[in-house]
């Protein structure tokens, strides 16, 4: 499931977190968090993790997270990897095909967190940069995706990924992953389509209604069946 969650930050806090990354943030080679298989194929730059740039940030990012009713339904998520935040331009300017890492553990919080969903929040406007797209191979070619400053788009972690090169400007962005109660990805796209659907019907017949009281235990059911919380 690829889920775009429009307008997850706003204007004003997009804004506030573009002041702290500019040109004279801590900036630091986005290879000391790679793996393995990464490291020949990153060139980037990271925020420092210890820096006070990144503590003012990460909280503004969960924030928005809480608040967005679509991403819990979505990722319905137990654990939340501290965000990070990445800049490609000049010549570090992208990240080749890869897969994250299983499980991650966090500089910030020390937490193990299994990487079921990854995330990336975009912080540059489309018009500001040329290139960048991330690319999340399917089937049937790569998927293209390069969204507005403050929207972000959820996708599997187990997906093979890539940032495109940058060829003009600065492509800016946060990133992070999430473990879910509900472990499968199956099984939370059939979550997340039945608590849409169940969304849709109560506006069209309200709580009370017998068909929308027993979806919605069947939905609560489910997931007192398959979640681990």
């Amino acid at each position: 499931m690829f889920l775009h969650l429009k307008n997850l930050l706003m204007a004003e806090e997009v804004a506030q977190m573009r002041g702290l990354l500019g040109d004279d943030a801590p900036w630091v080679d986005g290879r000391t968090s790679a793996g393995t298989q990464a490291l020949a194929h990153k060139r980037n730059q990271q925020l420092a993790q210890t820096s006070e740039a990144a503590s003012t940030l990460r909280p503004l990012v969960l924030a928005a997270l809480q608040r967005d009713p679509l991403f819990f339904s979505a990722a319905l998520p137990r654990k939340i990897f501290n965000p990070l935040f990445n800049r490609y331009s000049g010549d570090t300017n992208f990240y080749g095909a890869h897969v994250d890492g299983a499980v991650l553990r966090s500089q910030a919080t020390g937490e193990w967190v299994r990487s079921d969903l990854s995330c990336t929040v975009f912080l540059s406007d489309p018009q500001e940069y040329d290139g960048g797209e991330l690319l999340i191979a399917q089937p049937g070619g790569d998927q293209r995706i390069k969204l507005p400053a403050g929207d972000a788009i959820l996708y599997p972690g187990s997906t093979v990924h890539q940032v495109a090169p940058v060829t003009r400007g600065a492509r800016i962005a946060s990133f992070f992953w999430v473990q879910s109660m509900v472990r499968s990805t199956e099984q939370r796209e059939l979550l997340f389509a039945m608590d849409m659907d169940l969304l849709r019907l109560r506006q069209r017949v309200g709580e009370s209604d017998s068909a929308v009281v027993g979806l919605t235990g069947t939905y609560h059911n489910l997931l007192r069946m398959w979640a681990d919380a």
